[in-house]
């Protein structure tokens, strides 16, 4: 059931507006003048025929956005006028043929058209050419009177009815006049069903806003908590493996701990135990073995320079007895030592056959 206003806009100025309102696929009324329409009624405003260029041509099917393109292409070879400088829409694809209506109109007058209806307070859903509204012939022409305009119609052609102009397209062929119940039918169809519509591109239609769907924003609400709720449930998861594997890991290292301490050793924290021991094992300091190995390697790379003793202090300290060929030699070593990170206290040296002896406390 098609319900809407046809509303027809006059060719030039002295002419009226007229309209016809549709209610259950026929017209009930009919009037001159804008219409009383409210924002829920749907109304389709009808261009004069003299003011719009109607071409047929076969596009692929593509995007809006190529179907244009290649309109334009059209539109182009058929005109003197750049075709980028006119609005060009592009109709929908005819069943049997696959061809598409492309129609032209200048954009200043599709523009002073949307002004007047906008002045009136009315905003139509669709512009729909004049003679598409008649019946499409399956061969021939037709015409009839359609809002105060004589238009006609052919299968890959409309235009305004002119003695000279109609004769050049039909070559001299007189199109068959439509009767009134076939032309209101037919128009009533192409409300329902537009073959194009030059509410395209610049001048298409703006969508309203709607009122707010508190229902999806409801469910959109609850999507969003329960997306918070399962991130959250992967964090905590993943936190407590990372406890749980840390807790093992530790456990693991109190076991190796405790294989180190000796047997009937008490509960207690087994790393700190073992370091203890470790440390009272190494000694204090650096530890007997790292001192010492470091002053052993000091004292054979110097040449005539030998250890005799050796004693490690409680407090760290490590006392080396030497024996050396010269007073250089001693020197020698003490500088090492030092440059090694030591702390180092020599005592007296003695001559004594034919080798100087004497001892060194070394510190870290």
């Amino acid at each position: 059931m098609t319900v809407a206003t046809l509303l027809f806009l006059p060719p030039d100025d002295s002419q009226p507006w007229r309209w016809w309102r549709i209610r259950d696929d026929m017209v009930e009324r009919e009037g001159e003048g804008l219409p009383e329409v409210t924002a829920e009624d749907r109304v389709v405003a009808v261009a004069p025929a003299d003011a719009v260029t109607l071409h047929w041509a076969s596009l692929p099917a593509r995007s809006p956005a190529q179907a244009l393109a290649a309109a334009r292409v059209v539109v182009s070879d058929a005109t003197a006028e750049p075709a980028h400088d006119l609005h060009v829409a592009v109709g929908r694809e005819r069943e049997r043929d696959g061809e598409r209506a492309i129609a032209v109109v200048a954009p200043a007058r599709m523009a002073g058209w949307l002004a007047a209806l906008a002045r009136g307070g009315v905003d139509p859903a669709a512009v729909v050419p004049a003679p598409l509204l008649l019946p499409e012939p399956e061969e021939g022409y037709v015409r009839a009177d359609l809002g105060g305009q004589v238009v006609a119609r052919g299968r890959t052609t409309g235009w305004a009815d002119e003695p000279v102009l109609t004769g050049l397209v039909t070559r001299g062929e007189t199109p068959r006049l439509v009767d009134r119940d076939a032309l209101r039918a037919a128009a009533i169809g192409a409300v329902a069903e537009p073959v194009i519509d030059l509410r395209q591109g610049a001048f298409a239609r703006r969508r309203r806003r709607t009122a707010i769907d508190w229902v999806l924003v409801r469910r959109l609400a609850v999507l969003v908590g329960l997306t918070a709720l399962a991130t959250l449930a992967i964090d905590v998861v993943r936190i407590m493996r990372y406890s749980f594997g840390a807790d093992a890991i530790e456990q693991r290292a109190a076991t190796i701990a405790r294989q180190g301490l000796p047997r009937g050793t008490g509960d207690g924290d087994a790393s700190r135990m073992l370091g203890e021991r470790l440390s009272a094992l190494r000694g204090p300091g650096q530890g007997f073995t790292r001192t010492a190995a470091a002053v052993y390697a000091i004292v054979e790379a110097v040449p005539d320079t030998e250890i005799t003793a050796l004693q490690f202090e409680p407090n760290g300290a490590l006392r080396v007895s030497l024996s050396l060929a010269g007073e250089a030699q001693a020197n020698t070593v003490k500088s090492r030592l030092a440059d090694a990170g030591f702390t180092v206290e020599s005592s007296v040296f003695q001559q004594s056959a034919g080798r100087l002896t004497g001892d060194m406390t070394v510190r870290p």
